[in-house]
Parts: C-alpha cells; sequence; structure tokens
C-alpha cells in the first residue's frame, strides 16, 4: 500500500538524490489537497499529515480517520503527525494507525499555537525538558514503528537547543526534523541557520531542514551553504507554488528551472477546479468551501502578477458565483510572474 511501509522513491530517482517533505499544514494540508498537488505536478517523496491530537475520549476523531485511511492515501508515501505529551496517548494513537498499515510517525514538537503551547505540547513540551526526556524514553521503550521528531530550537532562545539535542541524540529517531526558529517568533524573523549548522554536525541521526525554502533560487543558496544536508520540507512555499517539488529538482540536477515546464496556467487553473469540486463534495455549505479556497489563495496568489486586487476581492466574496467570477478573471487577465518569486 502506497504510503505506508514502503519507502518513499523519487521520480528523477536515478540522478535525484535529494529528499523532498511536504510539511504538515493544519486546515490545507489534508488528503484532498495532498492528492491533487500529487496529481498535478511533481509530488513530494514524503507528505506529513496535519497533527493528530489524540483525547482521552478517542485517539482519532473522523476527521483524522478520513485524512489518513489508506484509500485516500493510495498514491503518496504519508507520515501521520501526532501531537501530544502524554506517552500513552500517543502509544495508543500509533497502535491505531499501525491497524491502517502506517510503519511511521512523525513527532510534533515544533508547532507554536499559543492554545497549544500553553497546554504544554508542540514548540510548548520543548520548555520542559524533564517531562519530554521522560515521555521520548516511554515511546522508544515501547513503541515498534520508526518515529521521527519535527522540533523548534526552543521556546524563547535558540540556545535552548544544546540541551535539546543532547537529548534528542539519545534515540534511535528515524529523522530528526528542524525548523531552526523558537516558539516566540512564530514565523517571523530569518530562521537561524548557525543553530542549524551546529545541530547538523553534533546529531546522531538524519537531519531534515526545514524553514523559509519558497522558491529554487532559495533553495539553491541553502544548498549552497550545506551542500551535505539532502533533505528538506517545504510547505507554505508549495502552497504558493504547487509545482515548487519539481523546480527545486531541476535546480539540483542542473537543469534551468523553467516555471513554464511544471507551472502553467492551464495546469494550475485544472488543479484549482479540482480542489474546488472535491472541497464541495466533503465540505457543507458555500461558506465552509470558501473559507477553505481563500485560505489556499492567501498564498497562491502570489504566483500572479498585479494579484493583490483579485486576492482582495476573493477575500471578500460571499458566495461562490462571485468567487468563481473573480478566480476566472485572475487567469485571463493576469500571467505567471517570471521571477524567481
Amino acid at each position: 500500500m502506497a504510503g505506508r511501509e514502503e519507502r518513499p522513491v523519487s521520480m528523477f530517482s536515478e540522478e535525484y538524490h535529494m529528499q523532498l517533505y511536504f510539511a504538515p499544514l493544519e486546515g490545507i494540508g489534508g488528503y484532498i489537497y495532498r492528492n491533487a498537488q500529487a496529481d498535478f505536478f511533481p509530488k513530494a517523496d514524503k507528505y506529513f499529515s496535519p497533527f493528530i491530537s489524540p483525547g482521552e475520549k478517542r485517539r482519532l476523531t473522523p476527521r483524522d480517520r478520513r485524512d489518513v485511511v489508506p484509500e485516500h492515501n493510495e498514491r503518496i508515501y504519508l507520515v501521520p503527525q501526532i501531537l501530544t505529551n502524554r506517552a500513552d496517548l500517543f502509544l495508543e494513537t500509533v497502535r491505531e494507525l499501525q491497524a491502517f498499515g502506517y510503519g511511521e510517525v512523525n513527532l510534533n514538537l515544533g508547532c507554536p499555537s499559543r492554545t497549544v503551547v500553553t497546554k504544554g505540547r508542540g514548540a510548548g513540551f520543548l520548555g520542559r525538558p524533564e517531562e519530554l526526556e521522560h515521555f521520548l524514553d516511554e515511546i522508544f521503550e515501547n513503541c515498534d514503528v520508526r518515529i521521527s521528531v519535527k522540533t523548534r530550537l526552543g521556546m524563547e532562545s535558540p540556545e535552548e537547543f544544546v540541551r535539546l539535542l543532547e537529548i534528542f541524540n539519545r534515540y534511535p529517531m528515524e529523522e530528526l526534523i528542524i525548523h531552526p526558529r523558537v516558539q516566540t517568533d512564530y514565523y517571523k524573523n530569518v530562521p537561524n541557520r548557525e543553530i542549524f549548522s551546529r545541530a547538523l554536525s553534533r546529531a546522531n541521526m538524519p537531519v531534515v531542514y526545514n524553514g523559509d525554502i519558497f522558491s529554487p533560487s532559495a533553495f539553491a543558496e541553502f544548498h549552497d551553504e550545506f551542500p551535505d544536508v539532502d533533505t528538506v520540507m517545504m510547505g507554505r512555499g508549495v502552497l504558493a507554488d504547487p509545482a515548487l517539488f519539481g523546480e527545486v529538482r531541476d535546480r539540483w540536477n542542473g537543469r534551468t528551472p523553467e516555471k513554464t515546464q511544471w507551472l502553467t496556467k492551464e495546469r494550475l487553473l485544472a488543479f484549482h477546479d479540482r480542489l474546488l469540486s472535491d472541497y464541495e463534495s466533503v465540505l457543507f455549505g458555500e461558506k465552509t468551501v470558501l473559507f477553505k479556497m481563500k485560505e489556499i489563495w492567501y498564498y497562491m496568489a502570489h504566483v500572479f502578477t498585479n494579484h493583490e486586487k483579485y486576492a482582495k476581492a476573493i477575500h471578500k466574496s460571499q458566495r461562490l458565483s462571485v468567487y468563481r467570477e473573480v478566480v476566472k478573471r485572475i487567469f485571463t487577465e493576469q500571467e505567471l510572474q517570471e521571477n524567481d518569486f
């Protein structure tokens, strides 16, 4: 079954040695978006699900189940992500995921949301290193699946990561995915690549970079600085340009990343129409569908020239008929950006 036990294989396996991952994005990165992106554009080597937050009464909500069931992830390699600070809930959630055939899960230690952090979960767990160590002891002792960890550098200071990495190095992690910001940065400021470099030289496990890779040129700049890093996770950049995985592979392999190769208005429109149709089939009411599409356009509008007035009109639209007319206009009246945005 694709997306579970078998390992990911690159679509450029003969020449391509870097692995590209799709970051978990709450609200947008679910199975409808993942499958549309993979069907219309070069796909990721791994997709990570929006986090599953197990509760006392049930470990997987109906929405969680719909997102991870095998029939919704047939052509991709999916890694379910779990957000919790309780080892018992983590282990019970893993057992439910194993029933679907999953052999790899990811622990979320990176979510900076205040509602998550105040409960000591996500990035908030990083501020409790002793508790985190006990948690990791238990899950690695009692889990028979591969476990990767997605983390930030700490709560307030990048120097917190010195202690955190000492803890992480004790465990046989599949991968350590580092977003080199602290919780209080949220997504502001620039990723701290100096601390990432130090972590890279001291980590005992494979390290994955995540943070602000929005274009082939941004990837090339990162690769020039870290030529030995062979795995990168991207999220917001892919939402803006769903062809980004293919464009980055082109740059890696020395091909000129021509956007016309992967990203055309015809393909982007077909991708958009597929998303809209699929969301209409599973969501209730125009407002719910519009909310979902507006989230996507918050990022995707930037691929168009002179996109500002269209993005504003999309944001203000209250009916799908109005929304469709604005989308038709931006595709008809504007072109894709020629610069490496």
